[in-house]
């Protein structure tokens, strides 16, 4: 059973956990797992194949979870937070829109952000609604 006490730091690590997976996965510094896979395409060996498939777990895991919890809807209004707030940062001339290196890390940020929700929503529906969701319900009879 999933704990009672929901915090900040439970949000935070989900986030720090899904920055992890989106920035492993990729980036632009070129320390990444594309990059890794791209560099080493001609002898592609089964350490790159392992590391592979831990990051698909681990974005089916959050994926998952977010599709489960927020619904198409759910995804759908979080990209459009998250990308008008993007917009908003940009229109305001907080950050430059030629910089793409600096767009690409916050994108990365915000899909993070998509999915630490997606992985935490229904902690943050129980606090806010009172409302419980229940996925699969077991028969002790």
């Amino acid at each position: 059973m999933a704990a009672k006490s929901f915090t900040f730091m439970s949000f935070l690590a989900r986030l720090i956990g899904a920055m992890v997976l989106v920035f492993a996965t990729y980036n632009p510094s070129g320390y990444s797992y594309f990059h890794w896979v791209k560099d080493s395409m001609h002898d592609f060996g089964p350490l790159v194949a392992f590391a592979g498939v831990v990051l698909l777990i681990g974005w089916v895991m959050f994926l998952r979870a977010t599709a489960r919890s927020l619904g198409m809807l759910g995804i759908l209004l979080a990209a459009g937070f998250f990308g008008t707030l993007l917009w908003l940062v940009i229109d305001r001339g907080w950050l430059d829109a030629d910089n793409l290196k600096v767009i690409t890390y916050l994108v990365l940020v915000l899909l993070s952000a998509i999915l630490a929700t997606g992985m935490s929503w229904s902690h943050i529906r129980r606090k806010l609604t009172g409302q419980i969701d229940v996925d699969d319900v077991e028969d002790n009879g």
